[in-house]
């Protein structure tokens, strides 16, 4: 707010800092209210106090409240999903958001979602094993990712997720509505004695596109509905409730990001996402409206700021929880994914939708990956099966890419989808397309394996999903403790990340109350955190 001198004065505990360094730390305080004043020797900032009419303080020229990182976004996300903060660390493949990354922000107030999608049924079980043990009571998502060319690991994820009691599903990469991401949601609703209907399995859906968007805004499809109902997937109370609210609880605007992504700007996308909601309320009147969360490009506090200030209910990150000591990724990678700037990444092929001619984004920085990736693809494209590649080009990929002869790769693949998914073996039988399909995937999918373990010798091919995130990010914590990965924790970044936004909203404020402050004060840096702090921001 803005006032004159002859009618508000502050009453503090101390004085007004006038210097820059004072005055940062002013607005750094950002659990009290801040006062911009004017005193004898300039413009000052005091923190806490109270302003009132008259008196004998410095005359107060703007105030701002007080804005703990807690209460940036929706009170009714954080209490939907048991958290204190809305704020949510998004899956990485793989296991790259990894169970340890998901307990340590779980202990700290925070929603992360475990990287189930390419692990074994084993793996995930390992993992959900963990949680229930480490983290009994605390909330947690998991990922279950669209895979239309292996249908049956989305069957098994979903089983998984029923059999352990799984209450929070992040679906990614859905170009369209599965009946095994409708099983799941629908399995979990329940009508009270009050009459109000409970979904005891959340789902928070990552999208790019309006129509996208649309499917998981509007109840489930009545025909998956019926399907479900008639092999006794669903009850019919559960086929009756399905009518009356939407297949997600929540969605997650996905802009520029690692991995897929439409490479969307947020400010463009966004509104877009957000109006569609509102049209969609309107017409179904929903008890409880869907969320909507922003993702992509959020590596510093302003950004994230900026996304709230859009109308997000919460914010999601994903390349910058990558480069932190939790994440299930290899040293190495980390440490490039450290050095990387805002204008080192590349869209490649993607493994799990090759054939398609599905792209996501990736580091490019030190690797060869993205150029032998895209030349897979045109080949995949231009000849019907590796039979028919010209003899010099078969050599060059067998010494180069491979290192080994395609016919022994061709064996590998048979042995692992035979353990696997033998489903892919039976339709590649009569097609030497498909074969060659399978054969170039192996490349795609080791090459992000090679990346998460680290395997030196094969450095150059390595396949690290990575955004502008992280760059930006890298920009930010330059000169500061976060600069080196081996100090970088997911809770540090998520409380510092929070923490920064609430700075540069009140900057916002205040500059909207005619304060212009120097630009060495409105620069949120991080520095670490006391212990004492992550138990208060946790509680």
């Amino acid at each position: 707010m803005s006032t004159t001198s002859e009618t508000l004065r502050w009453y503090g505990g101390g004085y007004p800092s006038t210097e820059p360094a004072g005055i940062q730390q002013v607005l750094a305080q950002v659990e009290q209210p801040c006062f911009i004043v004017s005193t004898p020797q300039g413009v000052g900032a005091a923190a806490g106090g109270t302003a009132a009419a008259g008196g004998d303080g410095p005359a107060v020229l703007a105030a701002a409240p007080a804005l703990p990182p807690h209460r940036l976004g929706s009170a009714a996300f954080r209490a939907a999903h048991g958290v204190r903060q809305s704020y949510m660390a998004g899956a990485m493949a793989g296991g790259i958001a990894s169970a340890d990354l998901v307990i340590a922000l779980a202990r700290q107030g925070f929603l992360a979602s475990f990287g189930a999608a390419g692990l074994l049924p084993r793996t995930i079980e390992e993992a959900l094993a963990r949680f229930a043990a480490e983290i009994p009571g605390l909330p947690y998502a998991v990922n279950l990712i669209h895979s239309p060319s292996e249908e049956r690991l989305e069957r098994e994820a979903v089983e998984l997720f029923l059999k352990h009691g799984v209450r929070c599903v992040e679906a990614s990469a859905f170009l369209g509505l599965t009946p095994h991401l409708v099983r799941y949601r629908l399995a979990g609703l329940r009508r009270e004695p009050s009459g109000r209907i409970v979904a005891e399995h959340r789902v928070i859906a990552k999208v790019s596109r309006s129509e996208t968007a649309e499917r998981f805004m509007r109840p489930a499809p009545t025909a998956m509905v019926d399907a479900l109902l008639r092999d006794g997937s669903i009850t019919p109370e559960q086929a009756q409730l399905a009518h009356h609210l939407p297949l997600a609880d929540d969605i997650t605007v996905e802009a520029d990001s690692g991995g897929h992504t439409d490479r969307r700007p947020l400010p463009a996308l966004f509104p877009v996402i957000l109006r569609l909601r509102d049209q969609i309320q309107h017409e179904h009147r929903y008890a409880v409206p869907v969320r909507v969360g922003a993702a992509g490009g959020l590596g510093t506090p302003a950004a994230v700021a900026a996304a709230f200030t859009m109308g997000a209910a919460y914010v999601v990150t994903g390349s910058v929880n990558q480069s932190c000591l939790e994440s299930g990724t290899s040293a190495i990678t980390r440490e490039l994914l450290a050095q990387a700037e805002v204008t080192d990444c590349v869209m490649a092929p993607a493994a799990d939708m090759f054939e398609m001619g599905v792209e996501l984004q990736v580091l490019r920085r030190g690797s060869m990956f993205p150029m032998r990736a895209a030349q897979l693809y045109q080949l995949y494209q231009a000849y019907d099966g590796i039979d028919a590649l010209p003899r010099a080009q078969r050599e060059r990929l067998e010494s180069q890419v491979f290192r080994r002869p395609l016919d022994d790769v061709w064996e590998e693949c048979v042995a692992y989808f035979s353990r696997r998914d033998p489903d892919q073996l039976r339709r590649a039988a009569d097609s030497p397309k498909r074969r060659m399909a399978l054969v170039f995937r192996w490349y795609l999918g080791m090459a992000s394996r090679w990346a998460v373990t680290g395997q030196r010798d094969r450095a150059a091919d390595y396949q690290i999903w990575c955004g502008p995130a992280m760059g930006s990010f890298n920009a930010w914590v330059s000169g500061s403790y976060l600069n080196t990965p081996e100090n970088r924790t997911v809770a540090d970044v998520a409380h510092h990340l929070m923490r920064g936004a609430a700075f540069h909203t009140r900057i916002a404020q205040l500059a909207t109350a005619g304060v212009t402050l120097p630009t060495s004060v409105a620069d949120y840096r991080p520095v670490p955190l006391e212990p004492a702090a992550l138990t208060e921001a946790a509680r």
